[in-house]
């Protein structure tokens, strides 16, 4: 056991060689050892891991095809109406089925949700403009600014949705864009604090001094580096704000509120497919599923763009 121990030490014995420096070149010195990636490219490397939304994102792209394409595969079109083939089931003829009118449900589905698709987008596009120009600005500001921008969204945000629409249904045609206004009025202001928070939490930074310092204008501060330093929680917002636009749509269709005969959307289509619910489900079927299936694959992609955009999860 001594012979052992002995002959173990003797082999962990040091010589100055052991202590000289390594000879390295300048151009290996300065290799870098491991690529550089970028906050967005990790984002996006965090984000191909989730399947659940990477499916989510498979399918809001095939929605998106199939409502253009959806009309001229089954040859029908989503107004013509023929009272002799009124609620026929589905059929080779009608993949659907047809309604109470003899309309064809395929070609009509995929036609709602063009319009609902628009709809969401265009309101979350509006909310998203206005919520980041309000929020950046009384955020940035502070002060009065401040206090009298995020009251004046208080009010707002304290009138019923619904008074609203029915307001401006009396002043304004009915039709689609009436809808997508009544919708963005108030639909701005919960991006317009989430803006805010960032804005002033931001605003502190030592890089936001900097520019102040080198003579950096207010509106450079503002959208070359506050608003794009925002983009994580706004983006994730953003994706949740588009079912819920879906959704508000459907619902004020099925309070008979929704956009005018003969365009058709998913939330028209239930309204209509409802009386008949007991004898011919499938109607109602087609149009809200294809409901819930869009709720469900934005809510899951704004999962997993939350979670791929959260500093903590570097």
């Amino acid at each position: 056991m001594a012979q052992q121990k002995q002959s173990s030490l003797q082999k962990a014995d040091l010589t100055q060689s052991d202590f000289e420096p390594l000879q390295v070149n300048d151009a290996e010195a300065e290799k870098i050892a491991g690529e550089s990636t970028s906050y967005w490219k990790d984002a996006w490397r965090r984000f191909r891991k989730n399947k659940l939304a990477l499916f989510g994102i498979v399918v809001i792209v095939l929605l998106a095809i199939a409502s253009f394409a959806g009309g001229p595969i089954s040859g029908q079109n989503y107004y013509e109406n023929s009272l002799m083939k009124s609620n026929q089931p589905p059929s080779s003829e009608h993949w659907f089925g047809t309604d109470n009118l003899g309309r064809d449900v395929f070609a009509r589905t995929w036609y709602g949700a063009k319009i609902s698709l628009f709809i969401g987008l265009m309101a979350a596009l509006i909310d998203l403009i206005i919520g980041i120009i309000w929020g950046a600005v009384a955020g940035f500001f502070g002060g009065k600014v401040d206090e009298y921008m995020m009251r004046i969204a208080d009010i707002l945000y304290g009138v019923p949705y619904l008074l609203v629409v029915i307001l401006l249904m009396v002043i304004m045609p009915q039709g689609l864009w009436t809808l997508i206004i009544a919708m963005t009025i108030t639909g701005w202001i919960n991006m317009a604090r989430i803006v805010r928070g960032q804005v002033m939490q931001l605003r502190s930074e030592e890089y936001v001094m900097a520019s102040q310092s080198l003579g950096a204008s207010n509106s450079r501060l503002l959208f070359r580096h506050l608003v794009p330093n925002t983009m994580g929680p706004v983006l994730v917002t953003l994706t949740l704000t588009i079912p819920n636009a879906i959704f508000t749509e459907a619902f004020l269709s099925y309070l008979g509120l929704g956009v005018p005969a003969p365009l058709a959307s998913w939330g028209t289509m239930s309204s209509d497919a409802l009386p008949a619910l007991q004898y011919y489900p499938y109607q109602l079927f087609f149009p809200a599923f294809f409901i819930c299936l869009t709720m469900l694959a934005f809510n899951v992609i704004g999962d997993g763009m939350r979670d791929a955009l959260d500093p903590k999860e570097r």
